[in-house]
């Protein structure tokens, strides 16, 4: 448990350190057995102490703590329902790639690590109010086949069986959103074309790349 905690302190500085969000703004947590550890409501992510993570039986709901959980506990608690093989979610506000998203272009695949770390395709959905039902449903939905979820006028969602492959995805999305807006301006970006993608996906060295995410703290 106190491991489980001082992970996500340490991953909560870094998505502040890699300007993923700011202020209070977003959310993550993590899963051990039935239980989750929520951020706190308020809080930006880099000022929270261990023993403010809010734990929360995923099956019953009940709560442990005084602090009042992320708003977005349903969308992570319908996400660890949905998928057992996820241990850590990271919900960010990524600046570029928000503007991109917003605008209504979505992230495309165009170079290795985007398909072997983001996989072949990252779903784009339109705008639904957060904070209830409507952006559980939107992200439960996507997130059957996929391990990022952009949401427009909002941010983007990442998943892993570890925090750090969440928090890579999460950080590698935006890193992408920079490197598509800068080709956009530019020119014409050559996307990879389906042959592409699955000769990278076969690549036994990515596999290895991804194993040591899903065994790294």
């Amino acid at each position: 448990m106190e491991k489980i905690r001082k992970d996500l302190c340490k991953y909560g500085k870094l998505i502040l350190e890699k300007n993923l969000a700011a202020g209070p703004g977003g959310n993550i947590s993590a899963r051990e057995g039935d239980y989750v550890y929520l951020s706190p409501s308020g809080f930006a992510l880099d000022e929270i102490l261990p023993e403010q993570w809010i734990k929360i039986h995923l099956n019953t709901g009940k709560q442990y703590g005084r602090l009042k959980p992320t708003c977005e506990i349903s969308m992570h608690l319908g996400c660890y329902i949905e998928r057992p093989d996820i241990k850590a979610i990271i919900h960010t506000h990524p600046p570029v790639t928000l503007g991109i998203i917003s605008a209504g272009v979505g992230l495309k695949p165009f170079y290795p690590d985007f398909v072997a770390i983001l996989g072949p395709e990252i779903p784009l959905v339109d705008y639904v109010i957060p904070a209830g039902e409507e952006i559980r449903q939107a992200v439960v939905k996507e997130i059957k086949k996929y391990n990022v979820v952009l949401l427009k006028n909002h941010g983007a969602v990442s998943v892993g069986e570890t925090l750090k492959e969440a928090f890579t995805r999460a950080w590698m999305t935006e890193e992408t959103a920079k490197m598509q807006a800068i080709g956009m301006m530019i020119g014409k970006i050559r996307y990879f074309t389906e042959k592409e993608i699955k000769d990278i996906e076969n690549l036994k060295a990515e596999d290895y790349r991804k194993m040591l995410l899903k065994k790294m703290k």
